[in-house]
């Protein structure tokens, strides 16, 4: 008899296990902005390091998703993840407990490793290992669980430097870390690795670490030179150039760790591209909101001007628990789109924004947010077979992290760079949000349209029985000729319930 926890395959246990390990990082990745100066004083750091320890931690958290894949296939997966809360626990320790630079982008950097790992890890198999009845509340519970800790953060970190100082918050992050782990190991069932016999895909994590570590160091090093030179250009084209190659290599690959080819229909490629123009707009628009109203605004106030976009994360929660299993699903990622794009035009167009003006942006951005990524993320999944869904998260997490936290620093150099007065370069680099947002909406129909798709409800029992929720036409199906719907994964692993 394999071994188990005493909470083994309770849902309630293993949801709350599975939110409170994302929750610390993307709490964090929202809440530094305002405590940055802070610790930037109190730990000496030079404006190059903490950008440095801020790139580098979204850097781990894109290259954990593809590590994650591939530690799945060769190792026992519930002990992996055993490992991966263990050092997230270190990681913020470290981080709360630092006394100087090295110690704190140590600590910072393993937080991001650790979630992205975690992520890949633990919420497929809560997906796929609990019985059908299950799946609405764990599409809510991952929804509110990933936007309602990043919606939260500016208000926490604004709370925070109000008292001027940033170790509490840390050292909470720490707590709900341990809490995770403590409910990592209650819920424990030991499993085997995914396919031990799987190809060993050294190739691709190279590729992805050095892709990642190279476009975000030369992304905040626009943050901190604020020039654009061969020391910047260099790192950041060189690291887009990896990623693209890593994805080209994946799809040509006989047995590749990551489902690229699969994915390369309609419905998955218009998921992919909604869940990037999302993410992308709505951090880079939140962060330039952010900087707009930080000389009006002390860091409390800002931080409740943040708070309807929590308010917006938990109504399309539980929105998208009543679509999830119907065809609104579809119409309900579009109405998310059309949502984050008023949201970003609002503020774009009265530049500098109103207190009244925010509140609405902020909460219409909110809305978009969380009723565009997650239903995009789970349209590409739906369209695959449920052994694939690890692989499915990885490559959109992959590709929406590189997104979002990638864009953001290159547009905050857009807004000091353009225009005679400040405000010049954010109304500028917002109506580029606006524009990201629009493009990928309107790409995204378009690929429904020329794949001639009428959206379809998931046939949620054929995928828990191993098969597509739906058939997804391939590319560009009315425009091309000799089409072929790209064949599903041939791997046999499945996630292994918890």
């Amino acid at each position: 008899m394999r071994e188990r926890g005493p909470l083994a395959g309770r849902y309630p246990a293993v949801a709350t296990m599975v939110a409170l390990a994302l929750i610390p990082y993307l709490v964090l990745s929202a809440a530094l902005q305002p405590v940055m100066p802070i610790i930037s004083q109190q730990l000496h750091m030079s404006t190059e390091e903490i950008n440095l320890a801020g790139g580098l931690a979204n850097a781990g958290y894109a290259l954990g998703t593809v590590l994650s894949v591939q530690l799945a296939q060769h190792l026992p997966q519930r002990r992996m993840l055993i490992v991966y809360a263990t050092i997230l626990v270190i990681g913020s320790v470290l981080a709360a407990a630092a006394n100087g630079p090295a110690l704190f982008i140590t600590g910072h950097v393993l937080q991001g490793l650790c979630t992205s790992l975690l992520l890949i890890a633990a919420v497929p198999p809560l997906v796929t290992g609990f019985p059908l009845a299950k799946v609405r509340p764990t599409a809510v519970i991952m929804n509110l669980s990933i936007f309602g800790g990043v919606a939260l953060g500016p208000l926490i970190g604004g709370i925070q430097a109000e008292a001027n100082g940033w170790r509490p918050l840390f050292w909470v992050i720490a707590g709900i870390a341990a809490v995770a782990l403590v409910l990592v190991v209650l819920t424990f069932q030991d499993v085997p690795p995914a396919a031990p016999d799987a190809t060993r895909s050294p190739v691709a994590v190279v590729l992805a670490a050095s892709g990642c570590v190279a476009a975000f160091f030369g992304a905040t090093q626009l943050l901190t030179r604020k020039s654009l030179d061969a020391s910047t250009l260099a790192p950041l084209t060189a690291g887009v150039a990896l990623i693209g190659i890593l994805l080209v290599q994946q799809d040509r690959a006989k047995r590749p760790l990551l489902t690229v080819r699969p994915m390369t229909s309609t419905l998955p490629v218009a998921g992919v591209l909604a869940a990037m123009s999302a993410a992308a707009a709505s951090v880079s628009a939140i962060a330039l909101i952010g900087v707009l109203l930080q000389d009006r605004f002390s860091p409390l106030r800002l931080g409740l001007v943040f708070l309807p976009e929590f308010a917006g994360a938990v109504i399309t929660a539980l929105v998208f628990g009543a679509v999830f299993a119907t065809r609104g699903l579809h119409y309900f990622a579009l109405t998310g789109m059309a949502s984050l794009s008023a949201g970003i035009a609002l503020v774009a167009a009265s530049v500098p924004p109103s207190t009244t003006v925010a509140l609405i942006g902020t909460t219409l951005i909110g809305i978009g947010v969380g009723a565009s990524v997650t239903p995009a993320l789970f349209i590409a999944g739906f369209s695959l077979r449920n052994i694939a869904l690890q692989r499915v998260f990885a490559i959109v997490e992959l590709l929406r992290a590189v997104s979002a936290f990638m864009i953001t620093p290159i547009l905050l150099y857009i807004a000091t760079t353009v225009g005679s007065r400040p405000s010049d370069g954010l109304r500028t680099t917002l109506w580029i949000c606006l524009g990201i947002s629009v493009g990928g909406t309107l790409l995204a129909i378009a690929l429904y349209a020329l794949g001639g798709v009428r959206p379809p409800a998931p046939a949620l029992q054929r995928w828990f029985g191993g098969e597509p929720a739906w058939d997804s036409p391939p590319l560009l199906t009315k425009v091309r000729r000799g089409a072929h719907r790209p064949e599903p994964p041939t791997e046999t692993n499945a996630p292994t319930a918890f």
